[in-house]
């Protein structure tokens, strides 16, 4: 099963410097696990012991899996998924 997972900037280290990898799993904890293999250390810079770290949004689909079972989604063939950094700031 390919998934295609868009890398943010930030995590391009990781990636050879990738904008997009290939990855599998059935849920967003296995396509995790199976991107540590080929890409060593992504996987703490986006989870935390069993979830999403607090500045990382993951996206399935443009769909924030927050909102869906967090890392516990499942996943389909041809799926997209987008890890990208929380922004937070502004003006005081």
């Amino acid at each position: 099963m390919a998934i295609e997972v868009r890398i943010p900037t930030i995590l391009r280290q990781y990636t050879d410097g990738q904008k997009a990898v290939e990855g599998d799993g059935q849920t967003l904890a296995e396509l995790f696990d199976d991107l540590e293999t080929r890409h060593p250390g992504i996987k703490a810079r986006i989870v935390d012991g069993d979830q999403l770290r607090r500045f990382v949004n993951v996206y399935l689909n443009d769909e924030d899996v927050r909102f869906l079972d967090g890392i516990g989604t499942k996943l389909s063939d041809g799926d997209n998924v987008t890890i990208l950094p929380a922004v937070a700031g502004g003006m005081v």
